[in-house]
């Protein structure tokens, strides 16, 4: 077991013999270094102690402004030793970072190694207590570091439930899963919301001719086209094959038109540029809205921006209809 080592700064000769046979009785020969001034007491590595008693009076400076040096550069408690018993010195040594005070009257010598004593149990238990913290708070970090792994392996585990692979877009579950709370939304608040249908044309049979990694680089290209023309809080989907499905809240079906030309527009020219030609590839587009249409559900809404991409590829493709100005009422649209 590591011997204890004090250290007394004590100017008095005498007091500071015979306080280190005092503790050196109690505690083992050779535990106490002593010195008798300011400037000695400076020159100690308070560390290498584990308790420093220092006097309040010394010839070449303040027992004060040592106990400040000693606390502001090592955890080692020390405890001021006076002869003045003075309550408003030991609440300023106490205020400074003393651990104790003890006043040289009476008896004090038999008091000073129980007084050391009870540091010495204090000083162990809050290195102790520390040492407890610096691992609970290591403790905490890691755990707080893998629950945030954790959160982003869960929050790509469902991105990766959520999106189509191929386009990076939503899937139809998805989109499924968000379209009542949307048209919820809509009805709650008496707001437009917009769906639109999109089909590409001749998808099919380019697909059959050039093969399915063209098909699957046009759908990539489909993908990247619709992210770049919506808002924040729009909604694209692959909805199965080459048709895809967009909700534009706060939109009317005009609007949503408008967004649908600029996204047949960009797709025309960067299609062209992927197949190498003069001409690009056209879609098929169908829209309708909630004040527009009036439909009952959500699914009706979906169903009327249906029917209209139905009549764009029944009328000659590469065109947008709008399911208002087809005259289909929700009923007939849900039933076709």
């Amino acid at each position: 077991m590591e011997k204890l080592r004090l250290l007394i700064i004590e100017d008095d000769a005498d007091q500071l013999e015979l306080m280190r046979r005092k503790l050196e009785d109690h505690f083992g020969a050779g535990t106490v270094v002593g010195v008798g001034t300011a400037t000695e007491a400076l020159q100690q590595d308070a560390s290498r102690f584990d308790l420093i008693l220092c006097d309040y009076n010394l010839p070449d400076g303040s027992g004060m402004d040592v106990l400040q040096h000693f606390t502001a550069t090592s955890s080692t408690p020390v405890l001021m030793i006076t002869g003045e018993n003075v309550a408003h010195t030991a609440a300023e040594a106490i205020r400074r970072g003393a651990t104790d005070y003890v006043v040289k009257l009476g008896e004090y010598l038999f008091t000073i190694p129980l007084v050391v004593e009870k540091n010495l149990t204090v000083a162990k238990i809050r290195r102790e207590n520390e040492s407890l913290r610096a691992e609970l708070e290591k403790t905490l970090a890691a755990l707080q570091e893998k629950n945030q792994q954790l959160q982003e392996s869960l929050q790509r585990v469902n991105e990766l439930a959520a999106t189509d692979p191929l386009t990076s877009l939503y899937n139809r579950r998805h989109f499924t899963k968000l379209l009542d709370q949307l048209f919820a939304e809509a009805e709650r608040y008496g707001k437009d919301l917009a769906c639109v249908m999109i089909d590409l044309d001749g998808y099919k049979q380019l697909n059959d001719t050039m093969g399915h990694q063209m098909g699957d680089q046009l759908l990539v290209l489909v993908g990247k086209v619709i992210a770049a023309n919506m808002r924040r809080m729009d909604l694209a989907a692959r909805y199965g094959g080459d048709e895809f499905v967009l909700l534009l809240p706060h939109a009317s079906s005009g609007e949503a038109a408008g967004v649908a030309q600029r996204i047949r527009e960009e797709y025309n020219a960067a299609s062209a540029a992927l197949l190498n030609r003069e001409t690009g590839l056209t879609m098929s587009v169908g829209c309708a809205s909630t004040l527009a249409s009036k439909p009952a559900s959500a699914e009706q809404l979906v169903s009327l921006a249906d029917a209209a991409l139905y009549h764009s590829k029944t009328h000659g493709r590469d065109r947008i209809s709008l399911a208002e100005d087809l005259g289909q009422t929700p009923a007939a649209a849900w039933v076709g």
